[in-house]
């Protein structure tokens, strides 16, 4: 097993829709089953538990379903999150080791990888808390959405070498879309985010969060819950 990143088999990424590692990523946070508070208060708990400091958390929002209307309203919020070498970079132990080495030498190859583990362990925190996907947009006690990672833009997906076919290697489905595809189409989404980051420009749009907002169509409800 080789620890030089440039080798390593978990997965790849298109190079030129990398950018270099930013600083911070932010997540946004629902919940419409149960006490949803708690649950959003849980879940940034468990993101902490992670290692990671969660450096800005929005007001609270209640807000009127989108898609499945048929659910009682979600809580909403976004937090921010500081980019830090704690979650380990790959399975393997040696392999994480090697790339923990070259965080600092290596900003965009270790970058791919921190949210590529950054999206299990919020998949994995979704289903300890009990969310099951039976029905699309349906009700759920707690969702985690990545929502912006810096200029980062494209689509991820992970990657094994064929055993039967030395060196070629065969990309699966993506299993993430950064910028979040519709965020910029959800004022759940825009109304928590500028709060806390008016003027973050969106990777692919060019318009600040603050732009968005004014700019948009969305007419479902979302009113302020709880002040940060």
């Amino acid at each position: 097993m080789t620890n030089d990143p440039h080798e390593a088999d978990e997965s790849t990424s298109d190079q030129q829709c990398l950018a270099a590692r930013p600083a911070s990523v932010y997540l946004g946070l629902g919940s419409n089953l149960g006490d949803r508070e708690a649950n959003l208060r849980q879940a940034i708990e468990r993101i902490e538990g992670l290692g990671l400091e969660v450096t800005n958390t929005s007001s609270i929002y209640e807000t009127e379903p989108v898609g499945y209307k048929d659910q009682p309203w979600f809580l909403n919020q976004v937090i921010e999150v500081r980019v830090t070498p704690v979650l380990p970079l790959h399975d393997d132990a040696e392999m994480a080791a090697g790339l923990k080495d070259f965080w600092d030498k290596e900003p965009r190859i270790t970058s791919y990888f921190w949210i590529s583990r950054l999206m299990k362990e919020v998949l994995a925190i979704e289903c300890a808390m009990g969310r099951e996907r039976t029905i699309p947009d349906g009700p759920r006690p707690i969702d985690i959405d990545i929502l912006i990672y810096g200029e980062t833009a494209g689509g991820f997906a992970e990657t094994r070498y064929d055993p039967a076919d030395a060196g070629v290697a065969r990309a699966g489905s993506p299993f993430l879309t950064l910028p979040h595809p519709r965020m910029h189409e959800r004022r759940f989404v825009l109304e928590p985010l500028c709060e806390i980051a008016p003027d973050l420009v969106h990777p692919t749009l060019k318009k600040t969060c603050r732009e968005l907002l004014a700019s948009l169509e969305d007419p479902s409800g979302v009113r302020l819950y709880k002040k940060s």
